[in-house]
């Protein structure tokens, strides 16, 4: 890799991540992190990007009293729009501003079609970037 080389979100990023529709249930989406080891799922409705639900999220809804996890939907604990940027995005730019506003994910879609999530970047992918960066 050409050490002037800027590197981008595509690079780093986990691609086709999970997902998961705004209707289905907090339990559901327990599952689905559990299953596929991890804290943070994009939430779509109709095919299109409405939010991201993180597994804290989730946690703070169980301790609410009366809040049932089995009957309470997505869109009812998720953040609604979610940090994006695009794939081709500069990685620099993208970690700052996930620093700046506390992030814990950054979706990425295609600019073209915003509907369409090609992948995520968390801060493990960020952890993981900088060392790679940090070996050249």
């Amino acid at each position: 890799m050409n050490p002037t080389h800027e590197p981008i979100i595509s690079e780093y990023m986990t691609a086709s991540p999970a997902t998961i529709e705004s209707d289905l249930t907090l339990a559901q989406a327990a599952e689905r992190m559990h299953v596929n080891g991890i804290r943070h799922l994009p939430v779509l409705k109709d095919g299109n990007l409405v939010g991201v639900l993180s597994q804290r999220d989730i946690l703070v809804l169980q301790s609410v009293p009366g809040c049932d996890l089995d009957t309470c939907p997505v869109d009812q604990a998720m953040a609604v729009q979610p940090f994006t940027c695009g794939p081709k995005a500069h990685i620099r730019a993208v970690a700052l501003e996930m620093a700046e506003h506390k992030y814990g994910t950054a979706v990425v879609v295609d600019r073209e079609h915003p509907a369409e999530v090609l992948g995520v970047f968390t801060t493990v992918d960020a952890l993981r970037a900088l060392n790679k960066l940090a070996a050249r």
